[in-house]
């Protein structure tokens, strides 16, 4: 038994980027701005494989654009397969408030997903003002946002696993 709090040892738990035995991933990707969704998807499924994910744990489903994607991921998380769920999706601001419903309600939905089901949804969905800021973090100068949402699922599910 600890006399001072400072005696007791303070549980800390956190994720570490590795491939946990036995998990499966899903990515949700809209087949709208294709050029810059198509190297996010490429991003993730290179970094899935470089931290030892077998490629075919890692399901593609693809939708027609953004506004598609929550509800294409709540129909992957509630059949209960899925360990983690990476939405890869380009929203380009337009001369319409259109970009801000699909953006926002993307977004929203994506996050009622998982807490819905409580299966980890990682937001790779760029919304961007121009296209040039898509092309920097789709690969470009800024990253590659598809390759950081699987690494983040790949860290949350390692915590999933430690926190049972």
């Amino acid at each position: 038994m600890c006399r001072a709090s400072s005696e007791c040892p303070v549980p800390d738990f956190s994720g570490e980027l590795r491939a946990v035995a036995n998990t499966r991933f899903a990515i949700v990707a809209s087949r709208w701005n294709p050029r810059i969704v198509d190297a996010l998807i490429d991003g993730a499924r290179r970094a899935f494989a470089a931290h030892g994910v077998d490629a075919a744990t890692v399901d593609l489903v693809r939708v027609p654009g953004a506004w598609e994607i929550p509800v294409a991921a709540a129909k992957l998380a509630r059949g209960g397969r899925y360990n983690a769920i990476v939405a890869l999706g380009c929203v380009v601001r337009g001369d319409t408030r259109h970009y801000e419903q699909v953006a926002d309600n993307c977004a929203q939905g994506l996050m009622r997903v998982a807490l819905d089901h409580g299966v980890p949804v990682l937001n790779g969905v760029l919304v961007v003002e121009v296209h040039a800021d898509a092309v920097a973090r789709a690969g470009g100068a800024h990253g590659n946002k598809g390759e950081e949402a699987a690494q983040a699922a790949l860290e949350i599910v390692d915590l999933w696993k430690k926190l049972v």
